[in-house]
């Protein structure tokens, strides 16, 4: 974030797990940072857990494409520009394919794929109006790998991962394009499996994590590079995980 004293930050998914993480470390290096999610309480509560005025709350589903790009315009609007865009919103309900929940795979095609971009449509025009800006997306290790009940998960950030390197290949050399992919992190996100089956399997999976901070570090060294440094990639994961 060296390139602006108070760079301005909008973090998706930020009312829990790595997103209220990455508001946090960003607020915490002197960014404004826009907390944006669905649960406005928990965004509340954040915004008032520094007391400081540099986290703002945003309600904001990112399914939906009219709302993501006024929430950018209005971000914009208030504060002249938007300098980073953190885009963690994310869903896991995992399953086994014959299972057949096709409701909750299309959630996760909704959120982890069309979200992402929907936040790159409303923050590109920005960003190329003033010739910089960053975009971090906030991946997997599921988007490197495939496992029993996350077929679908794991197709949703392979296609986070292809997206963004597109974006980063497609981007003129101010605009700058991070994909941070994450192991096993303590988080909520497990907690939306209805599957049987998916729930056994993910609470062995789930036996070594690391703090949502670990995710923040990560963002936080990327974003903070000078111009002239573009970090790609970055894959986070417990030791343990293997």
């Amino acid at each position: 974030m060296s390139n602006n004293e108070n760079p301005i930050a909008l973090v998706t998914g930020a009312s829990s797990g790595i997103g209220r993480a990455v508001a946090a470390r960003l607020a915490a290096d002197g960014a404004t940072v826009v907390a944006a999610a669905r649960r406005a309480d928990r965004l509340a509560e954040l915004a008032g857990s520094t007391g400081d005025g540099r986290i703002e709350p945003y309600e904001l589903d990112v399914t939906d494409r009219a709302a993501f790009a006024a929430a950018v315009d209005d971000v914009v609007a208030r504060h002249g520009r938007i300098d980073i865009l953190v885009a963690n919103a994310g869903v896991m309900p995992l399953s086994r394919l014959d299972a057949g929940l096709t409701d909750e795979w299309d959630r996760m095609i909704d959120v982890n794929i069309r979200g992402l971009l929907h936040g790159i449509a409303a923050v590109l025009p920005h960003f190329g109006r003033t010739g910089s800006g960053h975009l971090v997306t906030v991946a997997s290790v599921g988007a490197y790998e495939v496992s029993p009940t996350a077929a679908v998960y794991c197709g949703t950030k392979y296609a986070a991962r292809a997206i963004t390197e597109g974006l980063r290949l497609e981007s003129p050399a101010g605009i700058r394009v991070t994909t941070v992919s994450p192991g096993v992190v303590t988080s909520e996100l497990a907690e939306s499996i209805t599957d049987p089956y998916a729930q056994e399997a993910m609470a062995a999976y789930r036996a070594n994590a690391i703090p949502p901070e670990s995710i923040a570090d990560a963002i936080s060294y990327a974003v903070s590079q000078p111009a002239e440094v573009d970090v790609n990639e970055i894959v986070v994961r417990p030791a343990r995980q293997r």
